[in-house]
């Protein structure tokens, strides 16, 4: 299997276990395959954008504000696509810490 392909199904795997994880992220099967379609996209367009426009508040923060714009990503991506939801901005924020986690780890377990 290529990379690009099992780092997408990481992706969803880490999408889907969040939501079981966390009682204010909803997400279908579908929702989870599209918005980590969308999450990829906006994560290579706007995601470098944001982090050069914040980056002050980045070194401030000692990088911790950027689990404040993966939150924000993936709150743009659950006001497009349905299925894709959260209950509140810092819900979002949660999610974005705990997919992270999730996803270095299975990374760090499973070769390309």
């Amino acid at each position: 299997m290529q990379g690009w392909t099992l780092r997408w199904l990481i992706n969803v795997f880490a999408i889907i276990l969040t939501a079981a994880v966390l009682r204010g992220f909803e997400v279908t099967i579908l929702g989870a395959i599209v918005g980590s379609i969308f999450l990829g996209v906006i994560n290579a367009i706007i995601r470098p954008v944001l982090l050069l426009l914040t980056l002050p508040f980045n070194i401030m923060t000692l990088g911790l504000f950027t689990f404040v714009i993966n939150g924000l990503m993936l709150w743009l991506t659950s006001l497009i696509i349905k299925g894709f939801d959260f209950t509140g901005f810092w819900w979002a924020v949660l999610a974005a810490i705990v997919i992270s986690l999730i996803s270095a780890v299975v990374s760090y377990l499973v070769e390309d």
